[in-house]
């Protein structure tokens, strides 16, 4: 595809398979499953009432979302992608390289990532150092040298934690829902550990490593991208979490519960306030160069912002997305209607 810089109006035009009569009379939204369904909510809404089709949503995960919105502009490729994390500078210069050259953002609301189990067992509270402890590929042995992970059972971590054999269900690498665990959960989770927290200081890439590796010896199920397919395990058996967004333990709150995690529960006012750790923001990316081409995109990006969908007491919030401050959708609202490219500028690696 021709440089981001060089493509003119002329070559967006070609793109498209000269003219709007041929471009797709549908939009096509592809990315996370955390995120899916409050699109799908925003979908169905245009739908109805915004005189075009009923947008097609599909759920690939934020990485493999993300992938699919870069290849390039046009017909063949995606016209906006969800996102459970933000848009890292790698996945914004291959946009660029390939000639996605003006993204929109928006900033949705907010998620917890949630540590869940079936309402069969008992309630649990757990901290991100426990929860790394779990987890992690290599952990710290009573000297502070790092070994394969040799804990089995939750009350080997800690007397007071059940025993129960450490099983967790959660998403593969593609997801950002993955990177969250990482981000969110594993590393201030190793922080919190004083062998760790001295490794940090110590050897910032060893530490790094430590948190980044999820061990691979059945502790932890990769279960794919669908989280649906999570709460019906952890229905089958009550002895194993599952990793995934606050909205799907909202959506299935009479089936499965959340562990406390460092003294917070996860509900909306803890993730609203940012006061429960593993809270994190929504995003969606729009490509501006099929604005006006795909019948509806522009109308879709406004009607995601608005105060009857993403506003307090929306009909997103009923899905189970937690709201932002009014001045937060302020600023995506402004983003939406002025279709304001994003600048790449503060963007994580």
């Amino acid at each position: 595809m021709t440089s981001a810089k060089f493509l003119g109006a002329s070559a967006l035009v070609l793109a498209f398979s000269v003219g709007a009569a041929s471009a797709r009379d549908q939009i096509r939204i592809v990315g996370s499953s955390t995120v899916y369904p409050f699109t799908t909510a925003v979908a169905e809404q245009l739908g109805k009432t915004g005189g075009v089709k009923t947008p097609v949503v599909e759920s690939t995960g934020t990485g493999g979302g993300m992938k699919l919105f870069c290849e390039g502009v046009g017909i063949k490729f995606p016209d906006a992608t969800n996102a459970s994390r933000r848009m890292k500078v790698g996945e914004f210069e291959q946009c660029q390289k390939n000639g996605v050259s003006e993204i929109v953002e928006l900033m949705v609301g907010y998620d917890g990532l949630t540590l869940a189990h079936s309402k069969k067992s008992q309630p649990i509270k757990l901290t991100r150092a426990q929860i790394f402890l779990a987890l992690a590929k290599n952990v710290p042995d009573k000297d502070g040298k790092l070994v394969p992970n040799p804990y089995k059972t939750w009350n080997q971590i800690d007397p007071s934690l059940p025993n129960r054999a450490i099983e967790v269900l959660g998403p593969p690498p593609t997801s950002g829902t993955r990177d969250s665990l990482h981000e969110l959960v594993l590393e201030p989770g190793a922080e919190q550990i004083p062998a760790m927290k001295a490794l940090k200081a110590s050897d910032r890439k060893a530490f790094d490593a430590a948190w980044k590796s999820i061990r691979e010896d059945g502790a932890y199920v990769e279960a794919g991208e669908n989280d649906n397919v999570i709460v019906q395990k952890l229905e089958a058996n009550p002895n194993a979490f599952g990793v995934f967004g606050y909205s799907f333990l909202e959506e299935n709150v009479a089936k499965i519960q959340g562990a406390t995690i460092d003294g917070m529960v996860p509900d909306m006012e803890t993730i609203a306030s940012l006061k429960y750790g593993p809270s994190r923001e929504l995003f969606v990316y729009v490509k501006k160069a099929h604005v006006g081409v795909v019948p509806g995109l522009d109308k879709f990006v406004t009607e995601y912002v608005s105060e009857k969908a993403a506003g307090e007491g929306g009909y997103l919030e009923k899905k189970g997305l937690v709201p932002v401050p009014k001045e937060k959708l302020a600023a995506a609202r402004a983003n939406a209607t002025g279709l304001k490219p994003m600048t790449g500028e503060g963007l994580p690696k």
